[in-house]
């Protein structure tokens, strides 16, 4: 048990030290006369978060650095330089030997893009008893990336926007058939309520002309019963003849 707790916790450290490997590039390899110079950093960053940067001098032979100076710019807005970073170092010898520098440095606000390193050295070396001098050395080299999570949040929100305005001009639309089916309704129960109306009237007059009938068959059946009466009366009232 205690082997393969061993060996999880190696796989473990093995896998954070990968990963930490894969955060950082090397945007800097460069051999010049008698020292050799890399410059490491994070890949990607953010604004607000922090960028490492691993610098390595590494020489062959006896060399004095009189001047050592790396500055990282980053860029407001992805256009107005701005200095992030500055490692600087001065008079100091490496005798076939190496020297690392590692700094963490804060991403201010409102930069975005690649960030750009300069390396300005002044050196000299010792060869063969002869002594060389390198004044002034100066190299330029794109460094880590910032996102631009300004764009990116105005993306999101106009995705965001876009599928608000798209479910908008749905629910419009939805309300725009509404309302045609609701005029056409209407157009519809106008039609048929003119259509009754007509009937209405027709039937109206209809009535008055079945009401005029009516009322005429009875003053003709009054009158008819009169007459009747009057004649049962009459024949009645006759005299009698004599025999």
């Amino acid at each position: 048990m205690v082997s393969i707790l061993v060996i999880i916790f190696a796989l473990i450290g093995t896998v954070r030290v990968q990963a930490l490997n894969d955060e950082m590039e090397t945007f800097f390899d460069s051999q010049l006369p008698y020292i050799g110079i890399q410059v490491n950093a994070t890949t990607q960053t953010q604004p607000t978060e922090n960028l490492t940067v691993v610098v390595n001098l590494e020489t062959q032979t006896d060399v004095g650095v009189q001047h050592f100076n790396l500055e990282v710019f980053g860029f407001l807005n992805g256009t107005t330089e701005l200095s992030m970073l500055n490692i600087t170092d001065n008079n100091f010898f490496l005798n076939n030997t190496s020297k690392e520098y590692v700094n963490n440095t804060y991403v201010p606000d409102w930069v975005w893009g690649i960030t750009y390193g300069e390396i300005s050295l002044t050196y000299n070396a010792s060869v063969q008893g002869l002594v060389l001098t390198f004044p002034n050395v100066i190299n330029g080299f794109p460094m880590t990336q910032v996102e631009n999570t300004y764009l990116e949040g105005l993306e999101t929100q106009n995705t965001i926007l876009q599928a608000q305005l798209k479910s908008l001009n749905e629910s419009f639309q939805q309300l725009t058939n509404l309302f045609q089916n609701l005029t056409n309704m209407f157009e519809q129960l106008n039609q048929n309520y003119t259509e009754l109306y007509q009937n209405y009237t027709s039937l109206k007059g209809s009535v008055g002309d079945l009401d005029n009938t009516q009322r005429v068959a009875t003053v003709l059946g009054v009158t008819t019963i009169v007459f009747l009466v009057t004649t049962v009366y009459l024949v009645m009232r006759r005299p009698k003849e004599a025999w």
